[in-house]
Formats: C-alpha cells, sequence, structure tokens
C-alpha cells in the first residue's frame, strides 16, 4: 500500500483514534495514529508524508495551531488536512490553519468516508 492511502490521525482521544482507525481500515486505508501535534511530525519526518491528515485541534503538548504552522514550515510536497474537532468553531479552526475541509464531533461516519475518499489519492 503506497503512502497516498496513508491517513494519520492527530488526536488526544484514544477512543476516537481507534474508532477512526478501525473505520477507516475497513475501507482499505493504512492509518497511524499520534497523541499530539509533537508526534504527528515525528511521525511524518520518520515515515514521509500521509496520503492525508486527520487533526484535532485541542490537545496536550503542541494543538493542532502549533502543529499546524511548523508542518507548513518544513519543505517539500504537504498533505491535505482536515480539521476533525469536537470545539463549536470547527469551521473557523480550519480557516485559521488554511485547512482543506473539517468535520464537527461527534460526527457520521458516512461523511468522515466521504471526506477520505476525496482527499485521498488512491493509487
Amino acid at each position: 500500500m503506497g503512502a497516498s492511502e496513508r491517513v494519520l490521525v492527530v488526536d488526544d482521544d484514544e477512543t476516537i483514534s481507534e474508532f477512526v482507525g478501525m473505520a477507516l481500515s475497513d475501507e482499505g486505508y493504512n492509518v497511524v495514529t499520534a497523541p499530539h501535534g509533537a508526534a504527528a511530525l515525528e511521525l511524518i519526518a520518520r515515515d514521509g508524508e500521509p496520503g492525508l491528515i486527520l487533526l484535532d485541534m485541542r490537545m496536550p503538548v503542541m494543538d493542532g495551531w502549533q502543529f499546524s504552522r511548523e508542518y507548513r514550515q518544513r519543505g517539500g510536497t504537504r498533505a491535505p488536512i482536515v480539521v476533525l474537532t469536537a470545539a463549536a468553531d470547527a469551521e473557523l479552526s480550519a480557516k485559521q490553519i488554511q485547512a482543506d475541509a473539517f468535520l464537527a464531533k461527534p460526527f457520521d461516519l458516512t461523511e468522515l468516508l466521504a471526506l477520505v475518499d476525496r482527499y485521498v489519492h488512491r493509487a
């Protein structure tokens, strides 16, 4: 499976990460998770760019805003970012970091799968 089919889920809520991971794995995606932005940056540096990043905004250690700033400062290609947050201002958060899309928690699984399919370039 290529890197374009790898989805990075960055969320400190283990239940959400596991749920999204199982749902996407069932659809054939290779899912990797990180509990915060710093861990996500380490994963990307080690394993290369994913096909898509699903990003929570409010996390300990490094939040979504800081992750996005540091991620975009790196050279090379960038994966699309979909903000996945329980915050009431999910759309505003997505605009602030120039994300490609957003999905407010709680979300509909069908809607999540449609977003992932839209942004991940399958080989």
